[in-house]
């Protein structure tokens, strides 16, 4: 799927209008009576946002557009040694259970595929595994969505854990909730964060929290995970000093072994000199009749 933002409509009173693509839009292709072809930009409605098709336009704030990036560099920068692992972002997930429609979570954690492609429409079934993570940020236009339908959904497709970054409006003022999902053989049951409000992913090794109003990650020690150009630099600096020390190893070996094959040359000639002056001793001697 993609996003966009569209421009509000305003009358010539100055009015708001209802925005017809408030939702997003999907060109519809038509088939002209000549042979010829043209589209259609449809509006999509809510139930449009739940289930999808891939070449939907769905709306999205900046907000959420950053915090899906974060999370799915954050995550994919974890799963870096599994080769089994992929990190899905807004990528359509078509599912294994009679009845269930296909629809696009926000980030979609799997492990155990055979082969990384790059999908447009992940299919369960064809494919042999689930997500075992689903990560939902809400956003105005398509929050009931995530806070009612797909908790049933995700529940029903066998996905293990389900987290919601719920923001909330109240008197202008934003807060962010967390909210989490754990399948029981009851469907899903509510499982509280710790006292910091944060969740800990276990298949990840982090810490999933929020700190002044934004969703955010961390190690286990609690210290924040940054970005992924932050994760980069700080993976570049560590290449750096791990070839530093490698290269200062390699100086140190060999200033090492010129220095014993220094050593060893000055007691071969020491030991040269001293059996010549042995030899010119006894010739010495025997010149002058010693002998």
């Amino acid at each position: 799927m993609t996003t966009a933002t569209v421009d509000v409509r305003v009358s010539e009173a100055g009015a708001l209008l209802p925005d017809p693509y408030y939702y997003g839009w999907r060109y519809v292709r038509h088939v002209l009576p000549g042979g010829g072809e043209t589209f259609e930009q449809v509006p999509l409605t809510l139930e449009d946002t739940l289930y999808p098709e891939e070449e939907d336009f769905i709306v999205h704030n900046k907000m959420h557009e950053d915090t899906c990036n974060y999370l799915a560099n954050v995550f994919g920068v974890r799963l870096r040694d599994d080769p089994t692992a992929v990190v899905l972002n807004d990528v359509r997930v078509a599912w294994d259970v009679p009845g269930l429609r296909p629809n696009d979570p926000d980030i979609a954690v799997i492990r155990g595929v055979r082969e990384q492609r790059n999908w447009s429409t992940f299919d369960v079934a064809a494919e042999g595994v689930r997500p075992e993570l689903i990560v939902e940020i809400t956003s105005p236009e398509n929050r009931s969505n995530d806070l009612i339908a797909k908790v049933e959904i995700y529940a029903l497709a066998g996905v293990p854990l389900y987290i919601i970054a719920d923001t909330r409006i109240w008197q202008d003022q934003e807060t962010l909730y967390l909210i989490g999902y754990r399948l029981t053989p009851r469907g899903y049951e509510v499982f509280a964060p710790d006292e910091r409000g944060w969740f800990w992913i276990d298949m990840l090794g982090i810490w999933l929290g929020k700190q002044n109003n934004r969703l955010i990650c961390f190690d286990a020690n609690g210290v924040q995970i940054g970005d992924y150009a932050d994760l980069e630099a700080a993976r570049a600096e560590a290449e750096a000093r791990a070839q530093a020390a490698a290269t200062a190893r390699t100086e140190a070996e060999a200033r090492a072994e010129t220095a014993e094959a220094r050593a060893q040359a000055e007691v071969a000639a020491r030991a040269q000199a001293e059996a010549r002056l042995r030899e010119l001793e006894g010739e010495l001697r025997r010149l002058r009749g010693d002998g």
